[in-house]
Order: structure tokens, then C-alpha cells, then sequence
């Protein structure tokens, strides 16, 4: 079992399929309900959301708006999730902060690394809005970041439809063959598509695990949590 994770979410799975706007009830339920069954395990949980329901890259792209602007409602768009993600954990029973990597006192308190690691240690899931704080960083590169700073064991991340990381995309070649373990330095040169790159480099001399699994299945969650090798897991190296 791992002593403390951190689960990498998308925006999109907090919208199911995209009818109910930037978030859907149902999907935010299930998603917080996964997770609080890792909390019930006494494992210390963290989080890191993206915002592909609010603000896509593709739309920044189309409207012509700069990156910079595009990556700050990005930013700000993972801070609305977040507090989503908070609030629906904390109905369900659990202990539950946002910690904002962009300054703003009126709502939350301000990341760092000793603030997290109190609130962690008191069995609070925390949850990292705001990004880097930085713009021209992914949230998946934000993900690396906060595992390592909060001493994460692993980092869980949950696909939709799709049992882990294959040599080759699954949905257009039959063939596709699914590794159950793999290593940083080998995603890097396959450039296979698991995270952004600049977080597997982060991580490729880190013990942190990357488990990468089927998210349909929401028993996936704290199976993996539990340390059951289901899907793909990473090993740095």
C-alpha cells in the first residue's frame, strides 16, 4: 500500500460527456467518491486537476488570444475545479483544503510545500489549484512537481477507456501492445503519450510511481492506491 499519492484528474472527467456545461454532477460524484475511498484507506491523498472542461488549448489557438493570457485562465480555471472537487469530498465526509498556487487571499490559502505537507500530515486531502503558478506549464508538469514536493509515492492517473500505456494507440491499432511495467527514460525516448514529457524528466530519477489505469472502472482507484498492479505502472530510471 502507498503511504501518500497524489491523483492527476483532467477537467474533462469532471464533465462527463460535456451535456450538463463545464461540469456534471454525476461525474464529479463518481470521481470524488474513487477518492474518497483512498482517504478511507488512511492513505494521504493529494490532488492536481487540469481544466480541459473550461478553457482547451485548441480554443486559445483558435480565438488568437497569447499563451500567456491562455495559460492564465487555465490556471484559474483548475482553482473553480478544484474548489468543485473540495466541496463534493467534503459532503461525502472527508477533510478536504484548496491550496492556490496563484495568489488569492479572499479565497484560499497560498501553496507551498510546508503548508501542504501540514495539512497532509494532519490526513486532509489537499487539493493544488492554480497550476505552477507559472505560465508555459502543464498541469501535468505541475502533478510532477507537487508529488515531489509532498514526498508522494505515486502518482495515480486515471484514462478514460483506456487500460494504461500501450506501444501504440489501442483504438486504431488492434495490435497494441499494453506494457504492465516500464520506465521513465523509455517513455522519453518512445515519446509515448502518458505525460507531458517535461514531467516524466522531473521524475525519471524520483521514487515515485506512475500508475496509469482504466478509469471506467472506479474500483480502479483505490486498488491501485492499495499497490494491486493493475494497468501500467512507471518506475523512474
Amino acid at each position: 500500500m502507498y503511504r501518500r499519492i497524489l491523483v492527476k484528474l483532467s477537467g474533462e472527467a469532471l464533465s462527463g460527456d460535456g451535456k450538463s456545461g463545464i461540469l456534471d454532477s454525476e461525474a464529479l460524484l463518481n470521481t470524488c467518491h474513487s477518492i474518497k475511498a483512498i482517504y478511507d484507506e488512511g492513505i494521504d491523498v493529494c490532488i492536481v486537476v487540469g481544466a480541459g472542461n473550461i478553457c482547451r488549448g485548441g480554443l486559445i489557438e483558435k480565438t488568437g488570444f497569447d499563451r500567456v493570457t491562455g495559460d492564465y485562465m487555465g490556471m484559474l480555471g483548475t482553482v473553480i475545479n478544484s474548489f468543485a472537487i473540495k466541496e463534493t469530498l467534503t459532503k461525502l465526509g472527508a477533510k478536504a483544503v484548496v491550496l492556490s498556487a496563484v495568489e488569492m487571499k479572499q479565497f484560499t490559502e497560498t501553496y507551498s510545500p510546508e503548508l501542504a505537507d501540514k495539512y497532509l500530515s494532519k490526513h486532509v486531502i489537499t487539493v493544488f489549484g492554480g497550476g505552477t503558478g507559472k505560465p508555459f506549464f502543464t498541469t501535468d508538469t505541475c502533478a510532477a512537481m507537487r508529488a515531489i514536493e509532498a514526498k508522494c509515492d505515486a502518482i495515480l492517473i486515471a484514462k478514460n477507456g483506456v487500460d494504461g500505456i500501450y506501444d501504440d494507440d489501442p483504438r486504431i491499432n488492434k495490435n497494441a501492445k499494453l506494457y504492465k511495467e516500464i520506465n521513465c527514460s523509455t517513455i522519453i525516448e518512445k515519446n509515448l503519450k502518458v505525460m507531458d514529457l517535461t514531467a516524466v524528466e522531473l521524475l525519471k530519477d524520483k521514487d515515485v510511481d506512475i500508475c496509469v489505469f482504466n478509469a471506467q472502472n472506479t474500483d480502479n482507484f483505490v486498488k491501485v492506491a492499495r499497490g494491486e498492479h493493475i494497468g501500467t505502472v512507471v518506475k523512474k530510471g
